[in-house]
């Protein structure tokens, strides 16, 4: 069966809220949303058929966009390649020109809409940032919590909270004051055994690879209105991680680092390879910065995931 290339859209207004669509009950997925958008035609790039669908369905000029994720899906009657652009800038007023509901909605009310299964990993792309900073090691806990207070103040809104030594008690009463540091302002991930995991009902889980090998099997251990992320470095990783239904991963080291010196780094190449055959959104990490963005989103990654890059400078 024949890919059909989509093109879509996450139109971003000015106060942050994204465009939606209600597809036709006569169509494939009648009466479910959708994030506008439609085929690429053939010789078509998909920034053409992007600005011409939404011209055509939106009356609405496009300004600047930049890939935002790439998804393949196989329904039982179509198999669909959707190409996703974040929309930052247009011109004109959004209007259903082909009589179809709009709806502006915030990133956190996306999960309230019902959407086809092929855009879920559109719909967590949408709600998830593009840095996401991991705690550094070997800090004591007050100048950790300071860190994490003055990076949410700076705009992170993504935050794992490392536990580089295992199971600590010392680190579930850090994940407490955590958790009431990123209460309302920013998304925690915690690190730990998964029996912790009703002990913080607020927070995100990140697993390990180790636990990923272990658990992948069993599928997801967390309900869908709980982020999952997990540590990938090589595309069988990746497989469990699809298995086990996270939302996100994080993918490394991309470059050379300080952290794990002896690692053999996957570079630009392989990492957009692995990116390419897997449709979930990735945080590229080792030896990047939040300067790389523009290049993580050129091969088709959700941003930026760091140590020191991200980590406020005393």
């Amino acid at each position: 069966m024949k890919r059909v290339h989509v093109a879509a859209a996450v139109i971003r207004g000015t106060d942050g809220k994204i465009l939606i669509a209600r597809r036709a009950d006569s169509q494939h997925q009648g009466g479910l949303w959708e994030f506008p958008g439609g085929k690429v035609e053939a010789g078509e790039s998909v920034e053409a058929a992007l600005g011409r669908e939404l011209k055509e369905e939106l009356g609405i000029l496009v300004q600047a966009a930049r890939p935002l994720i790439k998804v393949q899906h196989d329904y039982p009657d179509k198999h669909v390649l959707l190409d996703v652009w974040e929309v930052s800038a247009f011109t004109g007023e959004p209007h259903g020109a082909e009589g179809q509901p709009l709806a502006w909605v915030s990133p956190r009310e996306l999960a309230d809409y019902a959407f086809p299964e092929a855009n879920q990993p559109i719909v967590t792309a949408a709600r998830l940032p593009d840095q996401y900073l991991i705690t550094p090691d070997g800090l004591e806990t007050p100048e950790l919590l300071r860190g994490i207070q003055k990076a949410i103040a700076g705009g992170i809104k993504l935050v794992s909270l490392r536990a580089p030594n295992g199971y600590d008690p010392k680190y579930r009463d850090l994940a407490v004051d955590a958790t009431g540091l990123c209460a309302g302002k920013a998304q925690l991930m915690l690190k730990g055994p998964l029996e912790w995991l009703g002990d913080f009902p607020s927070a995100g889980w990140h697993l390990t690879a180790a636990q990923l090998r272990k658990y992948a099997a069993k599928g997801r251990p967390l309900p869908k209105d709980r982020w999952l992320a997990a540590s990938c470095h090589n595309a069988e990783e990746l497989a469990l991680a699809e298995q086990m239904d996270v939302d996100f991963v994080t993918l490394s080291p991309v470059l050379p680092t300080q952290t794990h010196p002896d690692t053999q780094p996957l570079g630009w190449d392989q990492a957009q390879r692995l990116i390419a055959n897997f449709s979930k959104p990735v945080f590229l990490l080792g030896g990047l910065g939040p300067d790389d963005r523009q290049q993580v989103w050129s091969i088709g990654g959700q941003g930026v995931a760091g140590i020191r890059a991200f980590w406020p400078q005393a």
